[in-house]
């Protein structure tokens, strides 16, 4: 550890299952980097859906992880642990996360950093990890979206969805997208959506045989799970792919697989918190080499919603909770 790094620093704790309100400011220890880790010291933390779970209870840390939540972060390389031979100190980052990213300080694998993309901010970095590993591990590594064929994301104004919108697209697919508000529809349209459905007042399956000429699309990124289930299938072409990234209405439900067997198509999903360095280490590549320059040039950009100061994280869980933003929420550290 650096001699000029401080003993203690202020972090967010869980003090135990329940609403936002539980989520109080403390003091502890710097953590230290292990082998093959980086210590960062941290100027912005996302904010996603699976920290509120945390919070409730229901998606605990895997085993060695930090209790901390946060999942994503920028900020500067502050130490490195033994081995660590493609940063400095020094380096601006963004970085995923098991946890600890609501904090003045954490440690994270070194594959699985990546340098700031030219032009952005720590903050809009800060925006970046846990959506695009996402979007990438499902859409493009699991569900082998193509150049030329056609996705469907349900919650497209989410920070997965608005991410979805804009890779799909850089890399020459259609995208369909669904929303529960008004106010969510034409931001949808501007980052490159071709049809925005508004669930509340139309029928997704619908809509999708209608501008597909009644061949369904290629791939279906849910997080909803429930009652879509079998509405996907049916909106699904022939060899199509539905991936799973979370069950927001549930992950039991009675399925008629029939359209699985007669379409031929493949039912995926992920999770990827629990998965080891190794696994996440290649996706990392694959974004500094093909997503990276695009963030770059301009052609996709984080869009964050609002970034809030640490100490008003509750804030930031209420409006999360809300489902009332449109892209991503920040906690700003420093």
């Amino acid at each position: 550890m650096q001699p000029n790094l401080p003993d203690t620093m202020t972090v967010i704790e869980i003090t135990e299952p329940g609403g936002p309100e539980k989520l109080v400011a403390a003091r502890r220890p710097l953590p230290s980097p292990a082998p093959g880790e980086v210590l960062i010291k941290v100027a912005a933390a996302g904010v996603n859906r699976p920290d509120c779970l945390q919070r409730q209870g229901g998606y605990p840390p895997p085993p060695g992880a930090s209790d901390i939540p946060g999942l994503e972060v920028a900020g500067t390389v502050a130490a490195l642990g033994q081995g660590v031979e493609t940063w400095k100190i020094g380096d601006e980052v963004c970085a995923l996360l098991t946890g600890g990213g609501y904090a003045e300080y954490c440690t994270a694998p070194a594959p699985q950093c990546l340098p700031v993309p030219a032009g952005l901010t720590l903050q809009q970095a800060a925006a970046l990890p846990e959506t695009f590993f996402t979007v990438w591990s499902n859409v493009f590594d699991r569900a082998r979206l193509q150049p030329g064929e056609s996705l469907l994301v349900h919650g497209g104004a989410s920070g997965i969805g608005v991410t979805a919108i804009q890779l799909a697209r850089a890399l020459g697919s259609r995208v369909f997208v669904t929303v529960g508000d008004e106010s969510k529809e034409q931001p949808c349209l501007d980052l490159g959506a071709e049809r925005v459905i508004n669930y509340r007042k139309e029928d997704f399956v619908q809509v999708i045989k209608t501008v597909t000429g009644h061949q369904g699309v290629d791939v279906i990124l849910d997080m909803v799970g429930g009652d879509y289930v079998q509405r996907n299938l049916s909106a699904l072409a022939v060899e199509g792919r539905l991936v799973f990234i979370a069950f927001l209405r549930g992950a039991k439900m009675e399925l008629n697989l029939a359209p699985v067997m007669m379409k031929r198509l493949t039912i995926t999903g992920s999770t990827l918190r629990a998965r080891p360095v190794e696994h996440k280490a290649p996706i990392a590549a694959a974004l500094q080499k093909i997503v990276w320059p695009l963030l770059a040039n301009g052609t996709i950009r984080p869009m964050i919603d609002r970034i809030f100061p640490l100490a008003e994280v509750a804030a930031a869980h209420e409006l999360m909770e809300s489902n009332r933003h449109i892209g991503k929420l920040l906690l700003q550290v420093i």
